[in-house]
Order: C-alpha cells, then sequence, then structure tokens
C-alpha cells in the first residue's frame, strides 16, 4: 500500500526474516537417497536431449519440402514463404530450449553431479559445453564462487547490484528519503527518475540486448559481474582476479576449446553458408544463451530478494537468498511441463540447488520438496512469479541500485522505494 504524506510517498514494506539455519540442518532434511548420483542414469538424459533435437531437426527438414503448391493450396505465394518461416523459427525454438537441457547436463558435470567420478564429470562436461559456446573449466571454476558467495556485495561473480555511488546518484538526502527506502519525498523520486528511469523502448532495448548479448559479455568482459574487478577480466584470460595460479593452465584449455568451437563454426560457414549454419546452429545457439540469462537472473534478482555485505554474510544465508521459479509458466501449464521437462527443472528447483549442488537433477525436485517442507515455517519468499519476458521487464525495472550502507540490502527502483526491509531475530534491521 503506498499513501501520499505531504510531500513524501511512505511505502508498507515486507519483512524479510534474515535466516539464521544451519547449512547441517538443510541439509538433513533431505532424503539421503537424493545425494545419489549415477553415470548410467545421467547418460540417459544426454542421449534423450540430442534425440528430441535430432527428431525435430529430422521433422522440420521432411515438413519443409511439403510446404509446395503441388501438396497444399495457399491463397498466396507470400504464405507459404510465412509457413516455411515459421516451421524453421520452432525447429530454432525446440534445439535452442532442448540445447539448454544439454547446457544444465554440462553445469551439472562442474559441480560433480553427474556421476562419482571426477575425471568422467570433466570429461562430459567439456564436450557438452564446448559445443554450445561454453569455457568449461573457466566457467566452472567462477561458478564455484559464485555459490560459495551468493549475494555477497563483494564475493558474487554475477548479477552484483549496482550501488548509489557507483550509478553517481546524488548522496541520502537525510529527512527526504531514509536508507531502507520506505520513505521518499516527491523531490528526491523525482531526481533518482531523472537519473534512473526508462522510458518503455529503452527498457525493451536493454531487456533484449540482456538476453541476446548478455551471457558472451560476461564471459569476456565481466559486464553484470563482481565490480571489484579490474578492467581485463575474462573468463579467457588465465591471469583474470577470479583465478588462482593452480587454474592456469585448465582455463588455457578451456580457450583452446572455444578456439576449436568457433573454428569448426567458421568451416561450417565455409562449406554449407551462412543461412544454412544460422538457421541450423547459431540462432538455437542464441536461444540456448537467452534462457540461460533468462532463467539465471530471475533467480537471483528480484525486489524481494536481499544482498548481503560481509558483516551479516553466511553461506545459507546467501542459498536462501534466491527463489525458484516456473519457466515459461505465463505460458500455461502445458508450456511450463515442457519448459521443466527440456531444461532438468534448472528453474524449479533452483534454492534447492544453491543448498547442495551436488544433488543431480533427478532427484532435485524430491529433494526440494523436503527443503521447501523444512523452510516453511521461517517465512522466507522461495517461490517467484513464472520465468517470462514481461517478468524481466518487470524486475528490470523495479531493481535499479542498492544503498552503499547497511550489512543486508534490497534494490531500490527508479524513485527510491524498496518494497522489502530486513529484520534479524534481535528485533534490529
Amino acid at each position: 500500500m503506498v499513501q501520499k504524506i505531504t510531500s513524501v510517498t511512505a511505502v508498507e514494506q515486507g519483512v524479510y526474516p534474515v535466516p539464521d539455519i544451519p547449512i547441517k540442518a538443510l541439509l538433513g532434511a533431505i532424503p539421503s537417497h537424493c545425494f545419489e548420483r549415477s553415470l548410467l542414469r545421467s547418460s540417459t538424459y544426454i542421449f534423450w536431449d540430442f534425440f528430441v533435437i535430432g527428431c525435430i531437426y529430422k521433422g522440420a527438414s521432411a515438413l519443409d519440402p511439403l510446404i509446395d503448391p503441388r501438396y497444399i493450396h495457399l491463397p498466396h505465394p507470400l504464405v507459404y514463404s510465412a509457413l516455411r518461416f515459421t516451421l524453421w523459427a520452432l525447429y530454432t525454438f525446440g534445439t535452442g530450449l532442448f540445447g539448454m537441457g544439454i547446457w544444465v547436463l554440462g553445469h551439472e558435470c562442474g559441480h560433480q553431479a553427474f556421476s562419482n567420478s571426477k575425471t568422467v564429470n570433466n570429461i562430459v562436461g567439456f564436450i557438452l559445453h564446448t559445443s554450445v559456446g561454453v569455457p568449461y573449466h573457466s566457467w566452472r571454476i567462477s561458478h564455484a564462487k559464485h555459490h560459495a558467495s551468493t549475494s555477497h556485495m563483494t564475493q558474487e561473480q554475477a548479477y552484483v547490484p549496482h550501488t548509489r555511488s557507483e550509478l553517481n546518484l546524488p548522496p541520502l538526502k537525510q529527512g527526504q528519503e531514509d536508507l531502507l527506502g520506505s520513505r521518499v519525498s516527491d523531490v528526491v523520486r523525482r531526481e533518482l527518475y531523472d537519473a534512473l528511469g526508462d522510458s518503455p523502448l529503452g527498457a525493451i532495448t536493454t531487456t533484449i540486448f540482456y538476453l541476446l548479448a548478455g551471457w558472451p559479455a560476461y564471459l569476456l568482459f565481466n559486464t553484470s559481474g563482481q565490480k571489484r574487478y579490474p578492467m581485463g577480466t575474462s573468463h579467457f584470460n588465465p591471469s583474470s582476479p577470479m583465478y588462482a595460479s593452480r587454474d592456469y593452465n585448465q582455463v588455457v584449455i578451456s580457450t583452446i576449446g572455444i578456439a576449436a568451437w568457433a573454428s569448426s563454426i567458421a568451416t561450417a560457414i565455409y562449406h554449407n553458408g551462412l543461412g544454412t549454419v544460422a538457421v541450423i546452429y547459431l540462432i538455437p545457439y542464441l536461444w540456448i544463451h537467452h534462457w540461460l540469462v533468462l532463467i539465471t537472473f530471475l533467480q537471483h534478482t528480484d525486489p524481494i530478494l536481499p544482498h548481503y555485505r560481509a558483516a551479516a554474510f553466511t553461506f545459507s544465508r546467501g542459498a536462501l537468498s534466491t527463489l525458484d521459479r516456473s519457466l515459461m509458466g505465463d505460458c500455461g501449464s502445458i508450456m511450463a511441463w515442457l519448459g521443466a521437462h527440456a531444461t532438468h527443472g534448472l528453474a524449479e528447483t533452483h534454492v534447492l540447488h544453491h543448498v547442495c549442488s551436488k544433488i543431480p537433477h533427478y532427484h532435485a525436485w524430491e529433494a526440494s520438496a523436503a527443503l521447501k517442507e523444512k523452510i516453511a515455517g521461517y517465512g522466507l519468499p522461495h517461490e517467484g512469479r513464472p520465468i517470462g519476458w514481461c517478468e524481466f521487464y518487470r524486475v528490470l525495472k523495479e531493481c535499479k541500485f542498492v544503498e552503499d550502507e547497511g550489512d543486508v540490502v534490497f534494490f531500490k527502483n527508479e524513485e527510491g522505494v524498496a518494497v522489502m526491509r530486513p529484520a534479524f531475530h534481535d528485533g534490529s534491521t
């Protein structure tokens, strides 16, 4: 509820109960068999994903020649082109969606959740991730740091919020706005909106950039990554600060793998033409990384989620500062099922994944249900709105910056308003 008090906007904020749940208690709530990993069972999912992608390709290839006046009568010649375009657009969508499943299985290898063998995990993960343009070891190492420091303002590796000072916003004006974002004067609101407000077109443009170029930009330039890292930080630079000296060779090997991947694409273009390779592989590749950014951004970014500074951070607090969401759940139950099936429940069991990343996806549903039962009485938000473009747009508009002060901070919007405030067990905020 928002009410006007003279020239001040006052917001009735939600309360986030900062948890003090030991990680041992969270893990203890999960059935023991959920921690078991099977190479055979995990491998069947690789076969299934590639089998479905092959069927999609065969289906599109078989239907394409039938879009012809000899077989079907359509009212105008352009309708044949439109129908053929639609067919191959559906191919790229389906291939990209199940290609995201391939990415998920490579991600499980990086967490050693694929099998009991670290060697097998790393070989399979390297092959799977390289096939979708991911430098396996380079990202595996930085991603492990993300799990160790989820939502930590100075240790987190991805989707790190901008602070007021980083955006060169005016300092907090005592008396006209409060640190928690519950009261903001109209003057300050207008001032912040002038600095941060997006036109609908600008917000849509930003959304498109994030979804299509956000992942390569993060890998190459640390875009949206840890702010304290210097210029030149990259997943392809073994001297980048997120890597230790022992990681050097693995980063080099990953970079060689991506160079070989890029060379294969260039060779395919030379022999088959850009148009063919774009439809068969490059556009599905963009779909994969569109899904990756869409899912992971919304798992970790929402005005109801906290971020922690060192004094308040614990591993369990970071793990519980994420959201489960239904991929394509805004498009109905059938699309929600398809999204969860194709991507192996990546979006739907994410809180559990941060509590224990070694649980394979085929046990994650049961483990997630047990974990939710454990934390149900703590009042923590753990279910977000369904994942889709509209939700991405909403969150992008509502999550603009956090304050430079405070051990537990929440996003403020383009007018300096926050919808949540923290509460500790001792009653402090």
